[in-house]
């Protein structure tokens, strides 16, 4: 009997040297994204209440708001304070995407590979199209 069945595959964990030739699939490479923008978005919360308590406080203050992104603010360029902000607009957008195609996962079952994989480029590739357009906005190309 042990001779007509067929020997399981050994996984075993990956070592630090087979890093960058490993292929992750999609779905892990949005999982991990996942992860990385929500600490992205966790860090840069007190740089968004700012921007928020800034813009909407007064007129004044709306002023200051925009001048940093043209000037910058205690030494930082404004063109850092655009990359950061970029990141920030990343960060949102790749984690909602990627957390609204987690619900839909869950709400539907959808739980195949197939679909997971579909689903992970789409969500890749919608944030990423989403995040150029805001960042050309952001950048002053239209």
């Amino acid at each position: 009997m042990a001779e007509s069945a067929k020997a399981r595959p050994v996984y075993r964990n990956i070592h630090v040297t087979q890093i960058v030739s490993y292929r992750l699939p999609p779905a892990g490479i949005v999982s991990i994204l996942h992860r990385i923008s929500g600490f992205v978005l966790f860090a840069l919360l007190p740089f968004a209440i700012w921007m928020l308590d800034t813009s909407l406080s007064t007129e004044i203050s709306f002023e200051t708001f925009t001048n940093v992104f043209v000037a910058g603010f205690a030494g930082i360029p404004g063109w850092f304070v655009k990359l950061v902000t970029l990141g920030l607009i990343w960060g949102y957008l790749f984690h909602f995407i990627a957390g609204v195609r987690h619900l839909w996962m869950d709400a539907t079952h959808s739980v195949s590979k197939a679909q997971g994989h579909s689903s992970a480029l789409v969500t890749l590739v919608l944030s990423t199209l989403l995040t150029v357009l805001l960042g050309a906005k952001l950048f002053g190309l239209y």
